[in-house]
């Protein structure tokens, strides 16, 4: 309805407006309140302003009164419908400013997100910088002390000579092994030669007393009967 009357105002004038709308029938309080109540509820400012001048006109339609009277009306909506106009004004003004703070703040946006970034690359870079600067310490550290290792052995000379060294009692070592474990193994078939030499000892004393006690048996009964 708010659009639709101005609309009216940009384009008709007022007496058009007047007969447009009483051409259109009368119009009473309830429906006007119920139309807007269904548009944004119960109105408030310049809301407001359109509902009484609404009914203004609604009421100065049908109302019956002295021309005077009518005229005094007119000049109140004209002055209603003024003050609509400079608040609409003043909203679009507002309107515009939102919209130029709102490019400056994309604006400021913008740059903000491009300098994170480029804070972002350069943060990487840094990290690199340090991954680098680590390995590299750390490669000398290595060095350091590999050089102190390397300083403390012998030279390759004396290293030789101590191989030798260690490679002859290393053979030495190896043919008195050979000799321990000949010595054992003869020993082990000396022992198994004692213990099979001792087994047929036993059996056959084993066997010896069996025969004698079989002996013993036979002649008892000999002598039994003589």
């Amino acid at each position: 309805m708010k659009q639709l009357i101005l609309t009216w105002k940009k384009n008709l004038a007022l007496p058009e407006i007047v007969l447009l709308i009483a051409n259109m029938g009368a119009v009473t309080d309830d429906e006007v309140i119920r139309k807007r109540l269904l548009i944004d509820g119960d109105g408030a400012g310049d809301d407001r302003r359109i509902n009484l001048l609404l009914k203004s006109f609604t009421k100065w339609c049908n109302s019956p009164g002295t021309p005077e009277e009518g005229f005094t009306q007119y000049q109140r909506m004209l002055g209603t419908l003024a003050q609509c106009e400079f608040s609409m004004g003043k909203t679009l003004m507002v309107y515009d400013m939102n919209l130029r703070e709102m490019e400056n703040y994309e604006k400021i946006y913008s740059n903000i997100e491009q300098n994170i970034t480029s804070a972002h690359e350069k943060i990487a870079e840094c990290k690199k910088d340090i991954q680098r600067a680590k390995r590299i310490r750390k490669n000398r550290q290595e060095y350091d002390a590999l050089a102190k290792v390397i300083q403390q052995h012998p030279d390759r000379h004396e290293t030789l000579k101590q191989l030798e060294a260690l490679d002859k009692e290393l053979q030495q070592l190896s043919h008195i092994k050979e000799n321990v474990d000949a010595k054992l193994e003869l020993r082990k078939k000396q022992f198994h030669v004692l213990l099979t030499t001792i087994q047929e000892l036993q059996q056959t004393l084993e066997n010896d007393e069996k025969s004698d006690i079989e002996d013993a048996s036979q002649e008892s009964p000999a002598g039994n009967s003589e």
